[in-house]
């Protein structure tokens, strides 16, 4: 069961960017709550109570400040100490109904306070069972209507004599949920400003020598030319110049508060100086100094918090951005002006990264090294990148995650307008603790972590170097349309290589067109191979080399050509080659950088695979940014009051969860329609015999006998079983063999044969429910051919999902094996990951083996394990 969900405070964004405290109200806010109401004006008391009288202030408090329970909860608004405005609900009629209202103090209109209490009220009422809010509002009460109408749920109106009742269902479709995530967005942008574009910078710490991180911040900021205001402060040198920028003894001393303070102090005096930076007006943070316990840590942020600072760090390498000429980080030099937008949280990955990219010659539009992500996190750098022109790649290093669904959410969005970039870190259990020492923060499984990834669009790589080979083409050209490459060049064996690497990074290397290939023999000598690879034999001129690369990137049939050059004395070759609307790479062999981009702006790579590699990240996500984004469909039949049900009952039973029995499991399954092969639970011989009657044929006999999971291994299982004296000697033997320890036998009709795939579901504590398929059976654990998604999935990630694996080529069908029925795979899959999904007690469920044939799909057994549940809504707008 579910406990009743009871809000944390948490701080959330204003429109402006304002941080605000939204926290349960309680009796110790009974005084706040009168004044806010006693505070609002005439025209505020008429619209919010439908007349005006000021002695219902206390009445308010009272009822607001009252115990929560499932039927009522009251929600505040914080703004430094002042309570702007509330939000409750009272269920009405039946459980699942609640009435809804807001109040706002009068100063604070228009700012979204109602709109983000209305969105924390609706998602712990979500949690509480409540389905739909109810709001009155006076036909003049513009305000209040249009957040009913802006909030993004279905809302139903209906008129009566001056009064506008709403109806709201409290559902979570992708408008609602596109909604809040605009909101979000705005919000990010207007608080993001001060600390990526500020006007003003001051570096706390700033050491007289160039060695140290603040002296280092300094130089950077002067010698990257920022046209804003520069301020220093170190005690040491007060009322003095450093490095030509005013010098103050403390942040209270600065002769006006700044947009942007660089923290480069010990970890114990951190506090302070955020304390400092927050009472003199200070709008942002970046904080360098690393080794915060926690009690410092939590007094950083709670300091941000309240004088709402945005914060990057602790323990970073800072930030830039080259449209404002900023550098405030202390790598060894500036990153070059470009269009990649980076963060990271090693500061040894972010200056390996600022460097290749200066080098060669994408740039960077903006920089992130954001460390131990007290706050800022690459959720909002993405979202900084979305609205900035200038950013066209972004590239995310991440370590862990804090909020993965949002992430996930907010890159899939962002990946439609630019190709986003990752490093797979961690993957090894060395990785794994490395990484979790590093950032205070433990690695969830390599699976999980690239479904993350493949949903959100991301462009996965295994290590730094195939991360800056991808940037290098994507930064550079047009995507793929298709897997067709064409290959140029002049020695037919790197050709011959060329094509192999295409063809294992899952690329096509096919016959060119006749057309093309005729041009091609009439252009190049007579012992030139035309097909493709095309071999421009040695002795080939420049001008003919660089016109056979266009001639075969020209073909219909092409989608990318690849050119590999390998030096001669013959005569100098390039890669010169310019075909319209396709991307054209390189190979220079022998070249001394893995990869550089040459003055005609192709990425050039020393080795035909790495090249190769390049081009199939690059055709996965042009192929992903092409394919719809498919729908949640609106599936009929999904008895979610009966799997809550069976939920509560085992809950209630045993609270610390376990595995639920077969014939609970079975009815859970079949609440969501659920397809599975029929069966009768029996707790006698003469059951059983008459269950494989009504079933007719052959029959399976499962015993459940707690603590045998797995039944073929425990000896639990009596297969293909004819007739009713292999029925009843069956149920004996497993009788005698397991004794008073049997609770009951599930028979089930013998499935005919197929193709066995396994369907199940795991609620990650880090990722929440992710959705597991693979192949299936008795071997599904040697064989670890398994993709998973995270829930809930749509009908394109269900098709996306099935073809990840290898038994995927069964399961289409080849001559000589029919496809099996896929649009039934596919819908089962969607309906398990909305199972997993709707109720986060299930902890582990598993269908496995799950017939596919061409007539049809069937579940063969099932395992579900069920777990106290924590309501968590990931889509709430919140900071860290």
């Amino acid at each position: 069961m579910t406990q009743l969900a009871t809000p944390m405070p948490v701080f959330a964004l204003l429109t402006d960017g304002a941080q605000v405290e939204i926290r349960p109200l309680v009796p110790g806010d009974r005084e706040a709550i009168a004044q806010l109401h006693r505070g609002l004006s005439t025209e505020s008391l008429y619209l919010r109570f439908f007349a005006v009288n000021r002695g219902m202030a206390d009445q308010v408090a009272a009822r607001l400040c009252r115990e929560p329970g499932p039927g009522h909860a009251g929600l505040g608004a914080w703004l430094r100490d002042e309570l702007v405005g509330v939000a409750e609900y009272e269920a009405i009629g039946t459980e699942d109904v609640a009435e809804v209202a807001l109040a706002v103090a009068d100063h604070m209109h228009h700012r979204g306070v109602g709109t983000l209490l209305l969105e924390h009220l609706a998602s712990l009422a979500r949690a509480r069972g409540i389905r739909a809010f109810k709001g009155d509002a006076l036909a003049e009460n513009v305000a209040m209507l249009r957040v009913f109408a802006d909030a993004g749920m279905p809302a139903f109106r209906h008129f009566d004599g001056g009064v506008v009742e709403v109806m709201m269902p409290l559902s979570m479709g992708d408008r609602y949920l596109d909604t809040i995530a605009e909101r979000e967005r705005n919000a990010d942008l207007a608080s993001l400003k001060p600390l990526l574009r500020p006007a003003s910078v001051v570096v706390v710490g700033a050491g007289r020598r160039e060695s140290s991180p603040g002296g280092a911040v300094l130089q950077s900021l002067r010698s990257a030319g920022f046209e804003g205001t520069l301020y220093a402060v170190n005690p040491h040198a007060a009322g003095r110049q450093m490095r030509g920028v005013p010098c103050f003894g403390s942040v209270a001393d600065l002769p006006e508060p700044v947009d942007l303070a660089v923290v480069a102090v010990p970890a114990a005096a951190v506090p302070d100086v955020a304390t400092g930076c927050g009472e003199r007006g200070v709008a942002s943070l970046v904080v360098l100094s690393s080794g915060l316990n926690a009690d410092q840590g939590r007094a950083l942020l709670a300091t941000c918090h309240r004088y709402g600072m945005r914060l990057v760090g602790p323990n970073c390498l800072g930030l830039a951005n080259s449209d404002i000429a900023l550098d405030a980080t202390f790598a060894k030099g500036h990153p070059r002006p470009g269009s990649a937008g980076m963060v990271v949280q090693s500061g040894g990955v972010g200056i390996a990264l600022l460097d290749h990219l200066s080098r060669l010659g994408i740039g960077v539009s903006s920089f992130a090294s954001v460390g131990d992500k007290y706050d800022v996190s690459a959720n909002d750098m993405l979202m900084w990148w979305e609205s900035d022109a200038a950013t066209r790649l972004g590239i995310v290093h991440v370590e862990s995650f804090g909020n993965p669904r949002k992430f996930a959410r907010t890159a899939r969005r962002v990946g439609r307008q630019l190709p986003l970039l990752t490093v797979m870190a961690g993957r090894s259990d060395p990785g794994r603790r490395a990484a979790a020492s590093h950032t205070a923060a433990a690695l969830t499984s390599e699976v999980v972590r690239r479904a993350l990834f493949t949903q959100a669009g991301i462009v996965t790589t295994d290590g730094l170097g195939d991360l800056v080979d991808a940037a290098a083409l994507l930064g550079t050209q047009p995507l793929p349309a298709g897997p067709r490459v064409a290959i140029v060049s002049n020695a037919g064996g790197a050709g011959v290589l060329a094509a192999d690497a295409c063809v294992d990074a899952g690329l096509s290397v096919l016959s060119l067109g006749r057309r093309a290939q005729e041009r091609l023999r009439a252009l190049l000598p007579e012992c030139a191979a035309v097909g493709n690879p095309v071999d421009t034999t040695a002795a080939v001129s420049l001008e003919a080399f660089r016109e056979a690369a266009e001639l075969a990137g020209e073909d219909e049939g092409v989608d990318a050509v690849l050119i590999v050059v390998a030096p001669t004395a013959l005569g100098e070759l390039d890669a010169g080659a310019e075909v319209s609307g396709k991307p054209v790479t390189a190979v220079v062999l022998g070249q001394a950088e893995s990869v550089e981009i040459t003055e005609q702006g192709l990425p050039s790579y020393a080795f035909p695979e790495n090249a190769a590699k390049a081009m199939a990240r690059a055709w996965s996500y042009a192929r992903w940014r092409a394919r719809p984004a498919g729908v949640a469909p609106e599936l009929k039949g999904l008895l979610a009051a009966e799997v809550r049900s069976i939920i509560e009952s085992h809950l209630v039973a045993e609270p610390g969860g376990g595995w639920l029995p077969p014939r609970e499991t079975l009815r859970l399954l079949e609440a969501y329609d659920l397809p599975m092969v029929p069966w009768r639970w029996v707790t006698s011989a003469d059951a059983a015999v008459k269950a494989a009657a009504e079933l007719g044929g052959r029959v399976a006999l499962k015993a459940h006998v707690p603590g045998v999971v797995h039944k073929t291994a425990g000896g639990a299982l009596q297969l293909d079983l004819r007739g009713a004296d292999d029925v009843r000697n069956a149920y004996r033997w497993l009788a005698d063999r397991f004794g008073t320890s049997m609770q009951g036998v599930l028979v089930q009709a013998m499935a005919q044969d197929g193709v066995e795939v396994l369907c199940g579901s795991v609620q990650d504590d880090v990722f929440g429910p992710v959705v597991v398929f693979g192949t299936g059976g008795v071997d599904t654990d040697a064989f670890g051919d398994r993709a998973a998604l995270l829930a809930p999935i749509t009908d394109a990630d269900a098709a996306e999902l099935i073809d990840q694996v290898r038994v995927a080529p069964l399961l289409h069908g080849h001559p000589a094996r029919p496809a099996g029925a896929l649009d039934e795979l596919r819908d089962l899959l969607v309906r398990l990951s909305l199972l997993a999904d709707h109720h986060p007690e299930i902890a582990e469920l598993d269908l496995n083996p799950i017939i596919v044939r061409p007539d049809g799909v069937l579940a063969v057994d099932a395992r579900i394990r069920l777990a106290p549940g924590r309501a968590w809504d990931p889509y709430l707008r919140r900071l860290r």
